[in-house]
């Protein structure tokens, strides 16, 4: 049946707090005591009012849930005042929030009761039509029939109430008897799975049991073996410790034996470290004559020297052998002064040219170019050269030495700045190499004295080595500049 009012779905909860607290609790399993004025029956002085029946549960929902379904469709003037706010509920909201105010409408108020029922049966149609006239279909729902008769109160209305609550006992009995077979099946399940685990377990302990069996067997064999083993082990530890005894009675005996030689040996220490006292006394007293001696020979060695210089009457040289050789071979954008320097060995170890440049009066021969493409190759003719003449210039200063830097001549660029000093900087002639220039310069030194050339081409290291000069790799010189 269609709506008359719009639901009202969005009521607050303090709204139907106060809506409960107006209406009181009655209680939800008896309907109001209230006379019915379709059953009235009489005694004593009047007519005396019959108690409301004890209604099924379900019934009582039934009816709440009938009710419920008609307010909408009722005129607000029919409406108790109770139910109009209900009336406004949503469906799913009506039936359960608005159920004990209207079981005490319909309790309470037969007019209104008479209102619901007219439009409950208008729904139900024949089953309402058969109520109506107090019969109750074989086939129809006992809930069902119970509620319209408690809304229609027919002849015999009670008796179809007192039947459907029979009919809904046996129903819930029948349910509760389904369930307990069910559950009686279930447990006879259950055990007859249980009896077949048993008797698997059951089986599982008998092969276990055998096994154990089998294993303690075992067990007992090999506890007669170590027992066995037990003793002739004890037997032989017997043994082993009278063996023990008698070893250390033996090794008490060689400990005295070894503690006498010991202090027969700290007794020639003491001996030995007498006579090395003396020795060394002895030695002490030797050197001191030897020192006398060699300071005595360097003394006539020096005034030798001396004497030779005035006989000669050589007098200090402003130009060195290296600056002829400049002169007469060599293109020079400056010169620098002289100093001493060292020779070294054929290696690449940095290490080895510092001892080389500690000799006195070194001459450190540097083949420019061969050291700077191959140390930074990547900057520029004229980078390169600045860069090595002033890290050369650092080894000049730090060690005195002479120091020699020799570029080919076809690459010399002009208006170079001055050479450090300490060094001296020379190209090639045209038609002359680098490698033939640094080879003169060591043609023109005297035998004896140290000569460092600095290059990695094997031809000039091989030239110079026959003239008596030292060759070293150009990555030596290399290293010693990174560190400085």
């Amino acid at each position: 049946m269609p709506l008359a009012e719009p639901h009202d779905d969005h009521l607050p909860e303090e709204d139907l707090v106060a809506l409960d607290g107006a209406l009181g609790n009655p209680d939800d399993n008896v309907v109001s005591e209230t006379s019915d004025a379709s059953d009235p029956t009489e005694t004593g002085d009047g007519p005396a009012i019959e108690p409301e029946p004890t209604l099924p549960e379900p019934v009582r929902q039934r009816i709440v849930t009938l009710t419920a379904a008609v307010l909408p469709s009722l005129p607000a003037d029919e409406v108790p005042v109770p139910l109009r706010r209900v009336a406004k509920f949503a469906p799913n909201r009506r039936a359960r929030l608005g159920a004990p105010v209207i079981a005490a409408q319909l309790t309470a108020d037969p007019l209104f009761r008479q209102r619901v029922t007219a439009r409950v049966l208008a729904d139900a149609g024949d089953l309402g039509a058969a109520v109506v006239e107090g019969t109750a279909p074989a086939a129809a729902d006992p809930v069902e029939v119970a509620a319209l008769a408690y809304l229609a109160r027919p002849r015999g209305w009670r008796e179809l109430i007192d039947a459907s609550g029979a009919a809904v006992r046996a129903e819930a009995d029948s349910a509760v008897v389904a369930e307990l077979v069910r559950e009686a099946e279930q447990r006879a399940t259950r055990a007859e799975h249980d009896r077949a685990v048993a008797r698997v377990e059951a089986e599982k302990l008998r092969d276990e049991l055998a096994r154990v069996r089998e294993e303690l067997g075992q067990l007992r064999e090999e506890s007669r073996q170590v027992a066995r083993t037990l003793r002739e082990t004890q037997a032989r530890e017997r043994k082993a410790t009278e063996l023990l005894a008698t070893e250390r009675g033996r090794a008490a005996r060689a400990s005295a034996d070894v503690d006498a030689e010991l202090r027969r040996a700290r007794a020639r220490l003491a001996e030995a470290e007498a006579a090395a006292g003396v020795a060394r006394a002895s030695a002490k007293e030797a050197r001191s004559v030897d020192d006398a001696r060699l300071w005595l020979l360097l003394e006539t060695i020096g005034q030798a020297a001396v004497g030779l210089r005035r006989e000669l009457a050589l007098d200090p040289v402003d130009k060195l052998p290296a600056d002829f050789v400049a002169d007469a071979f060599a293109e020079q954008p400056g010169t620098a002064p002289a100093g001493p320097a060292a020779r070294a060995r054929d290696t690449d170890d940095p290490a080895r040219l510092d001892q080389l440049l500690a000799l006195p009066r070194a001459h450190l021969v540097v083949d420019g170019y061969n050291v700077t493409k191959r140390g930074f190759g990547e900057m520029s003719l004229e980078q390169q050269r600045k860069r090595l003449i002033t890290g050369l210039g650092g080894i000049a200063a730090q060690t005195g030495d002479e120091v020699t830097v020799v570029f080919d001549g076809a690459e010399r660029m002009h208006g170079l700045p001055p050479a450090p000093r300490g060094v001296r900087v020379l190209f090639s002639r045209k038609g002359e190499t680098a490698d033939e220039l640094i080879r003169r310069l060591v043609r023109a030194e005297p035998a004896g004295r140290p000569v460092v050339v600095v290059s990695s081409d094997r031809e000039v290291a091989d030239g110079v080595r026959r003239h008596g000069a030292y060759p070293l790799g150009a990555d030596s010189l290399l290293r010693r500049l990174a560190r400085s």
